[in-house]
Formats: C-alpha cells, sequence, structure tokens
C-alpha cells in the first residue's frame, strides 16, 4: 500500500484525486492533506473518511482530532517537508504551488503534479532537483498525461512534435465585440470541464495552453517549435504525438481528471476505474481547429515569449496572469484587461538571471509588484 500526500485536497482535482483513493484504499493510503479551510464542514467529512495522519489549513479554523494540524499559509511547504510519503499530489492551483512542488522533488520519491504554474516559473531548476534526487514527475493535467503516455516505450529521437488539444472554453463562437461584456459567471460555464475557478478563466482566454506549452517545454524536454495546439471541441482526444515518420498517436478518453490521476498514481500500472468507457457510437464528429489568435491573443503572446526561451519571462508572464485572473474574478477588471494587464506587465519586466530558486521566488515578488501597479493604473484610468 502506497501512501500519499495531497495538496489541495477540497479543489477539482483534490476530489477527483479522493474518488480514485476512494475506489482503491486496498492500494492507497491517504497519509496527509491540506486545504485552505473554507469549507470546514467537507474538510471534517474527509478527515472523518479517509483518517490522515497530518492536515494542513491555510485558514485560521477550529479543528481536532487524532492528527497533527499544520496551520498557516505556509501549511503547504511544511507538509511536503515534514511528511514522508509515497507520492505527493501538487492538486493546489497557482504559483503558491511553487514551493511545495520544489520541497516535494527534494524527496526522492513520486510527485503528481496538476500545478503547470510551478513548472512554468521553475521548471529548471525544479527537473534539475527532480533529477539530482531521482525524483519521478508524472503530470496530472489530462493533456500532458496524454502525451507522458503516448511517448511510452517510444525513442524520443523518433520524435517531430506534439499536439496539446483545447476545448477553446466557453467564448470559441461568441462575437468578439461580445468578449467586452461578459462576466465571471459567463466565463466559469465551461462546456467540457468542471474545473477550479483560475484554471476555467484560463481556459476561456485559453492562457491555460499557453501555460502547458510552457509546461511540455520543461518536462518533455522539447524545443519551441515541437509545440502546436490545435481546437478539439468534443474533448475526446486528449493531446497527439506525432513521430519523423509521419505515424502520429493520440490519447482518447471520456473528458474525466479520475483518468489521469489514477495512471500519475498507479504508474506503471492501470487501475480499474468505474464509468470511463467511451461509448464511440455516440460520437458523430471530431473536429480539430485552429486557434484564432485574435480571440485568443494571450496564447500568441505566450507562443512569442517561449521561442526566447527565458525564465524571466515565463515567470513574468505567469505571475502576472496569476494576479490579473484574481483580480478579475474579485469583479475588479474586466475579462478583455487580463491581457492588457499581462502585456503591459511583461513590457515593465526587465532582464535577469534565473538560476536558484531563490532566484525565481524573488522575481515573482517584484512581477507581482510590476502587474499590481498597472492594474492600479488600468483602474484609475477607468473610474
Amino acid at each position: 500500500m502506497k501512501s500519499v500526500v495531497l495538496l489541495g485536497a477540497t479543489g477539482s482535482i483534490g476530489k477527483s484525486t479522493l474518488e480514485v483513493i476512494r475506489e482503491h484504499k486496498d492500494k492507497f493510503y491517504l497519509k496527509g492533506i491540506s486545504v485552505k479551510g473554507k469549507n470546514p464542514e467537507t474538510l471534517r467529512n474527509i478527515i472523518d473518511e479517509f483518517k490522515p495522519e497530518f492536515v494542513g489549513v491555510v485558514e485560521n479554523i477550529n479543528l481536532s482530532g487524532n492528527f497533527k494540524i499544520i496551520k498557516g499559509k505556509d501549511c503547504n511547504e511544511r507538509l511536503v517537508e515534514e511528511v514522508e510519503a509515497d507520492i505527493y499530489v501538487i492538486a493546489i492551483s497557482g504559483i503558491e504551488g511553487i514551493l511545495p512542488t520544489f520541497y516535494a522533488v527534494k524527496k526522492g520519491k513520486r510527485v503528481a503534479i496538476a500545478n503547470k504554474e510551478s513548472i512554468v516559473s521553475a521548471g529548471r531548476i525544479i527537473l534539475q532537483e527532480a533529477s539530482k534526487n531521482n525524483t519521478e514527475i508524472i503530470p496530472i493535467d489530462s493533456e500532458h498525461s496524454a502525451i507522458f503516455q503516448c511517448l511510452q516505450g517510444q525513442n524520443r529521437s523518433n520524435l517531430r512534435r506534439i499536439i496539446l488539444t483545447a476545448s477553446g472554453g466557453p467564448f470559441l463562437d461568441t462575437p468578439l465585440e461580445e468578449l467586452e461584456k461578459v462576466t465571471v459567471e459567463d466565463v466559469l460555464k465551461h462546456p467540457i470541464w468542471n474545473m477550479g475557478r483560475k484554471i476555467t478563466v484560463d481556459s476561456a482566454t485559453m492562457m491555460n495552453k499557453g501555460l502547458e506549452m510552457i509546461e511540455a517545454y520543461f518536462l518533455f524536454k522539447l524545443r519551441p517549435e515541437e509545440i502546436d495546439v490545435i481546437i478539439h471541441r468534443e474533448g475526446v482526444v486528449h493531446s497527439l504525438v506525432e513521430f519523423k515518420d509521419g505515424a502520429i498517436l493520440a490519447q482518447l478518453g471520456i473528458p474525466d481528471m479520475r483518468i489521469p490521476i489514477a495512471y500519475a498514481l498507479s504508474y506503471p500500472e492501470r487501475l480499474n476505474l468505474k464509468s470511463t468507457t467511451l461509448d464511440f457510437s455516440s460520437i458523430t464528429r471530431l473536429s480539430f481547429n485552429s486557434p484564432d489568435y485574435n480571440r485568443f491573443p494571450l496564447l500568441k503572446l505566450t507562443r512569442e515569449i517561449l521561442q526566447k526561451e527565458e525564465d524571466y519571462l515565463f515567470i513574468a508572464l505567469n505571475t502576472a496572469n496569476d494576479i490579473a485572473v484574481n483580480a478579475f474574478l474579485e469583479g475588479r477588471i474586466r475579462f478583455l484587461d487580463i491581457y492588457k494587464v499581462v502585456n503591459k506587465t511583461l513590457i515593465l519586466s526587465k532582464p535577469t538571471n534565473i538560476s536558484t530558486l531563490e532566484d525565481t521566488l524573488s522575481y515573482t515578488k517584484l512581477v507581482k509588484s510590476y502587474t499590481k501597479k498597472v492594474i492600479e493604473d488600468l483602474l484609475a484610468k477607468t473610474n
């Protein structure tokens, strides 16, 4: 039986991870969890069912039981540092995942990662640390899990390119002039996936696909020209790999995050999951289209930055987007302002050598200040 530490147990990835563990309690034991703590009842239900030995809580809530409590904003990092486990699942979103991911890879165990922001901002440093400690990093994102699966048993020198599929989000067919008026509620109505708020906004701007391009660049040691994106509305093909002879392998399945999570937990074995069969007779079409950069300028911006292969730009892009998305979710800026804020912040961000985790965190802090100033200036102009 393998022990699991799950960071972000009440988020969408966390809940799906709990479902997998629930189905396979003979194989996995939930040793530790972390949560924000905004829903004490849900947390209590998880504790009562899975009986973790360690519970990390960001909020200062009253909690007692037969477990060790780790409280505070740094509970994710402390939980990873203090608890020895076979598998660390990084299911928290945003740039707050950088430190916990780094500490997890230092353990020399398996890290199942759904936090793309940590790889985007600190991919080179995290992967170097993983290599030094013989740590397995297995992606949970459906797209990167698909690439990971398609590459099993393949000679990497035969690879021509990878193709990340994208749903296109809720506004794929919305007239461009109407995007000025979309609300937070509109953005959070994803047509295919049930995800957390931040990643759902990123899906609407297709910034999630931009971040996934950078993540794939690091995880699979690719060149920028080996990474493509295609719109695939049906959400059946989760990504593809093309080889130099023209052969293409694709991973297909229903849009269910339990599938990549189960694979990350059990690799190289596969788990039996209930209700995961794809009914091909119900599929009337599989469509593929090139993304419209006028509709998704953040995707174009990301591709331009990826071509430069500069870590400081990856940090600036990632951090500015994180802050801008939160400002949008708080109702402070409009949907189309997200791109404006990110682009302006990138202009302000100066070249910096990034060689350590301390460099990454320091530059992240600097970019946060730039982004907040850009938002303040934007609000001052609109008020």
